[in-house]
């Protein structure tokens, strides 16, 4: 791996969004261009389609496995897994048809993931909807992967260069999170977040461990899921090596992350985690499923219908999430994250 650039499959997303289009800018940078060998896995009249919107002058070369030479530039390589028709993607739009692909296309790259024919997988954004109206049940990339992968516990990741967030809870409603915050679910991410960024990005991470309440509850004033389930939590990982720290308030901690106190903050809840993330790196930032026995990064961002086709899509986080991809690839061949 040390001499050959990582093999990194691309899933092409929601082909009504703006998937293909940041695809096909992205692989018409130079630096990521050179920084792995590619395939797609996608549909080739969505990938024209892209091509054409982000003018991007690629050619497409179709095959069914990533090829050892270097396509060179100009060249998008693509496995091919649907035959969709104009009407089957219509900006805007998700149809039956598009769910069913970008579900295929999924499953291919984690296949080639599993398989060891591929390195790591970068994905472009979905539709939920249209996966679910295609008869595919599952609220998005994370649980599917989970699922194919046969992993029982996975944590979503969101990542940029000078700031880390990982969730113990994802899409829930808000009122449901005090229930879902348990002693066992911040316990299993703080670990899973310690071994992965150890593996990949940072030797013995120092983790920051945020409060579900103002002010860690203000003495039992607004709350008592600190001293209950979060510290003790904290407190059982500690014992276990991983240099973890907390309840420490939302308000507060994210101004110390981001001068480098820690080097990734576990968060409770979506928003508590994305906002701040997102604010700092709205255009490159990147998701990372933690937790898989594949590398899979994603662009940070959704859909973006009211752009797609426009050609005025950032592409920023789909470089970013290949570029991630490919030295987290590195990196585990080499075998660890940076001292």
């Amino acid at each position: 791996m040390s001499d050959i650039k990582p093999r990194i499959v691309i899933t092409m997303g929601d082909p009504t969004g703006v998937g293909p289009e940041i695809i096909a800018a992205a692989l018409s940078d130079p630096q990521v261009r050179t920084c792995c060998r590619h395939l797609v896995i996608g549909d080739a009249g969505a990938m024209a389609r892209g091509i054409s919107v982000a003018g991007a002058g690629l050619r497409i070369e179709r095959a069914d496995a990533i090829i050892p030479d270097d396509p060179g530039e100009g060249v998008l390589r693509l496995r091919e897994i649907s035959s969709l028709g104009a009407e089957d993607m219509p900006y805007g739009h998700p149809t039956v048809a598009s769910g069913d692909a970008m579900f295929h296309a999924i499953c291919e790259a984690a296949r080639l993931c599993l398989s060891g024919d591929a390195d790591a997988m970068a994905t472009a954004p979905i539709s939920k909807e249209a996966l679910n109206r295609a008869g595919h049940r599952y609220p998005g990339h994370t649980e599917l992967l989970a699922e194919l992968a046969g992993t029982e516990r996975v944590v979503m990741m969101l990542a940029g260069s000078r700031l880390r967030v990982t969730l113990v809870t994802i899409h829930e409603a808000l009122a449901d999170v005090p229930n879902l915050v348990t002693f066992d679910r911040v316990l299993e991410t703080i670990r899973i977040t310690h071994r992965d960024v150890h593996r990949y990005f940072k030797r013995n991470p120092r983790i920051a461990v945020l409060a579900l309440n103002p002010h860690c509850g203000e003495g039992g004033m607004f709350g008592d899921e600190e001293p209950r389930i979060i510290a003790p939590a904290i407190g059982a990982a500690r014992q276990e090596g991983i240099d973890a720290v907390g309840p420490l308030s939302a308000d507060t901690l994210f101004h110390f992350a981001v001068q480098g106190a820690y080097d990734v903050v576990v968060c409770m809840y979506h928003d508590q985690g994305l906002i701040p993330l997102k604010l700092l790196h709205f255009d490159d930032g990147v998701n990372v499923t933690l937790g898989l026995p594949i590398i899979r990064t994603s662009v940070d961002h959704g859909t973006a219908y009211d752009l797609a086709g426009t050609g005025q899509a950032s592409a920023e986080s789909m470089k970013a999430a290949i570029l991630m991809a490919a030295e987290m690839a590195r990196v585990k061949a080499t075998g660890g994250g940076e001292p």
